[in-house]
C-alpha cells in the first residue's frame, strides 16, 4: 500500500494535471475565441471602407446640393428685390395720379349729388301739389316709383 506521503505526493500530481489540462482548455478555447475577434475585426474593416466611401459621396452630394440651394436662394433674393423696385416705382409713377384722379372724380360726384339731392328736394316738395291737383296715382302713393 501507498503511505500517506505517497497518497499526499500522488493527489498533488492529480490536482496539477487537472488544473494544467483546465488551463489548457482555457488557452485553448481563448485562442479561438481571439481567432474569431481577428476574423471579425478584419471582415469589419473590408466593410468599413466601402462604408466610408458610401458615406463621402453621401456628403459631397448633399454639399452639391446645398450650393445649389444657395444660388438658388441668392436667385430669390434678387427677384424679391426687383420685384419691391417695380413695386416703388409703380406706386410712385401710377400712385399719386390715381390717388389725384380718385380725389377729383369724388369731389366732381360729390358736387353733382349735392344738386342732384336739392333738385329731389324740390320735386318732392312739389309732389303733394301735384297729388292734390287729380294726379293719375300710378306711382303708388310712396313717391318711390323711379329713381
Amino acid at each position: 500500500m501507498l503511505t500517506a506521503g505517497q497518497l499526499a505526493g500522488l493527489l498533488v500530481a492529480l490536482f496539477w494535471a487537472i488544473l494544467v489540462s483546465f488551463l489548457a482548455y482555457a488557452l485553448l478555447r481563448l485562442a479561438r475565441l481571439l481567432g474569431e475577434a481577428t476574423k471579425l475585426v478584419s471582415e469589419l474593416a473590408d466593410q468599413a471602407a466601402p462604408l466610408l466611401d458610401d458615406m463621402a459621396d453621401t456628403v459631397r452630394r448633399a454639399n452639391e446640393q446645398l450650393g445649389r440651394t444657395d444660388v438658388i436662394t441668392k436667385q430669390v433674393a434678387g427677384v424679391t428685390q426687383n420685384v419691391s423696385a417695380v413695386t416703388t416705382v409703380m406706386s410712385t409713377v401710377f400712385g399719386g395720379p390715381v390717388v389725384k384722379a380718385a380725389a377729383f372724380s369724388y369731389g366732381v360726384r360729390k358736387a353733382l349729388g349735392n344738386n342732384r339731392d336739392a333738385e329731389r328736394a324740390e320735386t318732392r316738395a312739389a309732389l303733394p301739389a301735384r297729388r292734390g291737383s287729380g294726379g293719375s296715382g300710378s306711382s303708388g302713393g310712396s313717391g318711390r316709383g323711379r329713381r
